[in-house]
């Protein structure tokens, strides 16, 4: 189980540079499309592994609904204040109006304590059962290439060479390999904060899609868009509950 925490956290973090590197050198008109395309996506896989997986895993685990709702609660109020004094986004586009404000090294920092954040839900989510840990691992790779691409653009738009940029990109990313292993150790100890995660990590996913990924679908309004916007949602959430319903528990 280790190892597959291992590989999840590089790939959700090492691997989704490398993706939005080689997405950067793609043409302005492509990178649009396939931007939009992953953000409509990637709202499918957040939604339902937040809703399908991790809560139900967080309240089974404690057989009490209402001693998870209001860590869930409590999680979005901390994610929201958390945006407002990092001034922090996953914003895809280069002119974005937060973004216009926030200097390479705020993003960098911020991607950082997100990444760091990642590694523990990865380690949580497997510690609760295989095929949590492979949704959520895959969640957190579907949206961590959109937001290293938009992370990428403002450090270049700030007039940082590209090198500097994927270096600076590479270090702050590295932050979930550490958490990962770290956290399988010290949540398997502590056996009973692990739905404690499982709920944080629900708020988590629920925040970036509700309050970061579906205003930017909705600036799309062409009906072609909202059509191919609507199954590509509707993609994620069948992919993420085929994934959850793989193999059984391993409590």
């Amino acid at each position: 189980m280790l190892l597959w925490v291992i590989l999840f956290s590089v790939l959700g973090s090492i691997g989704a540079i490398i993706a939005a590197s080689l997405f950067i050198l793609l043409g302005e008109k492509i990178q649009n499309k396939l931007v939009t395309a992953l953000l409509s996506f990637a709202t499918g896989t957040l939604l339902t592994a937040a809703l399908m997986g991790l809560i139900p895993e967080a309240i089974e685990a404690v057989g009490e609904p209402h001693l998870i709702t209001p860590i869930i609660l409590g999680g979005l109020l901390f994610f929201f204040f958390l945006e407002k004094f990092l001034i922090w986004r996953n914003c895809q586009v280069k002119e974005c109006e937060v973004h216009a404000h926030a200097p390479g090294p705020l993003v960098l920092v911020g991607d950082a304590f997100h990444n760091f954040t990642d590694g523990i839900v990865i380690a949580a989510a497997f510690l609760t059962s295989f095929n949590i840990g492979l949704a959520v691992g895959f969640t957190i790779i579907m949206h961590e290439i959109p937001q290293e691409t938009g992370d990428f653009a403002i450090l270049l738009h700030d007039g940082m060479s590209k090198k500097k940029a994927l270096i600076y990109n590479l270090l702050s990313s590295s932050a979930t390999i550490p958490a990962a292993i770290i956290s399988f150790f010290i949540l398997d100890i502590f056996a009973t904060t692990v739905p404690i995660f499982l709920a944080i990590s629900a708020a988590s996913f629920l925040y970036i899609a509700l309050s970061d990924l579906i205003p930017q679908l909705h600036e799309k309004t062409e009906t072609k868009e909202i059509i191919k916007q609507l199954l590509l949602v509707i993609t994620g959430i069948l992919l993420m509950a085929l994934i959850l319903s793989i193999g059984g528990h391993n409590h």
